[in-house]
């Protein structure tokens, strides 16, 4: 597994936005294969910050119909990654 394919996207919610302005956290969908180590290592490879802690949880996708198809999304994993004090992560948010 690759490291840099790990961490699908971020995410940007409300929620999200909270977290990182009050407890410097921030949100990623990752792969379903993925640990909390080897996501705590992409992180740290990829922006170049010192990630203090990794809590992770697992979706089941959502039933969705499109007129007389009906059919289920992907099941997906999310991540909520804090960073050390004094690290951040350069967002387009925050551009």
């Amino acid at each position: 597994m690759d490291i840099r394919n790990i961490i699908k996207k971020s995410i940007e919610t409300e929620k999200a936005s909270a977290l990182k302005a009050n407890d410097n956290k921030y949100t990623f969908v990752v792969i379903k294969d993925a640990n909390k180590f080897q996501i705590k290592q992409a992180i740290e490879f990829l922006f170049k910050v010192k990630v203090e802690s990794v809590h992770t949880s697992n979706y089941k996708g959502k039933r969705k119909r499109v007129g007389a198809n009906s059919g289920y999304k992907s099941d997906w994993k999310k991540a909520v990654v804090k960073l050390a004090k004094n690290y951040k992560i350069q967002t387009v948010e925050d551009l």
